[in-house]
């Protein structure tokens, strides 16, 4: 079975193709848009294993939360791909993808939404406890109890939300990021399952309510551009 998959939540991009459980795992080149790099990259890898596009048996792409055109890139190509090819598509949270990447069993997952806030979720054995949401650091939900493991650039982003979950995380991986690798590990298995999600539909995962918010609006309330 090979899947490629992709993920763009955020900068610098990246693509992984699945084939029968070997990874082959690339990111776009950093001082280029994900617009630009991440088809012409899924193209050179595949070149590398000795495939087209005509070999794959699915596409996969990280849904979200991330960056907002960031993620548009990525669901937009795997459309694309999936519709110009009739493939099977599969959509698999960008957080969820963290949590497996971290290696832990009990993870707390904080990507930098910027604007003051981080894409936050628990995830145990793989499931995610409750919502994902998009909190300020000093607004997070706490754990009811310790021996979690933490990552993601939203701990080095805030340090106050480091302090507040101190008591309950054990081991910290403030460095995880998104990867398509990770989505293509989650999308193997369900799409040896028969599940897919139809590509007329598919629709990143904002989670904020407001998609779209101008430079000054994001300025004017302290955030970055």
């Amino acid at each position: 079975m090979k899947i490629l998959a992709l993920e763009t939540a955020t900068d610098p991009g990246s693509i992984a193709l699945w084939r029968d459980g070997v990874l082959l795992a690339r990111s776009c080149p950093l001082g280029l848009s994900n617009s630009e790099t991440l088809l012409p990259l899924a193209a050179s890898t595949l070149r590398e294993a000795g495939l087209g596009f005509a070999d794959l048996d699915g596409i996969a792409f990280g849904m979200g939360p991330g960056s907002f055109t960031g993620l548009r890139v990525a669901c937009g190509i795997a459309q694309g791909l999936t519709v110009a090819r009739d493939l099977p598509l599969i959509g698999v949270g960008t957080l969820e993808a963290m949590a497996l990447a971290s290696g832990g069993e009990r993870v707390i997952v904080a990507l930098d939404a910027r604007m003051g806030e981080v894409y936050f979720g628990f995830f145990d054995a793989g499931e995610v406890q409750g919502e994902i949401g998009v909190y300020s650091p000093e607004a997070v939900p706490l754990p009811e109890s310790g021996g979690w493991l933490a990552c993601g650039n939203g701990l080095a982003a805030y340090p106050l939300l480091c302090q507040r979950l101190s008591p309950f995380v054990d081991v910290w991986l403030p460095e995880l990021m998104p990867s398509a690798e990770a989505v293509a590990r989650l999308a193997a298995p369900r799409l040896e399952r028969g599940e897919q999600i139809d590509a007329a539909n598919a629709a990143p995962f904002y989670v904020r309510n407001k998609v779209a918010r101008t430079v000054a609006e994001r300025l004017a309330e302290g955030g970055r551009a």
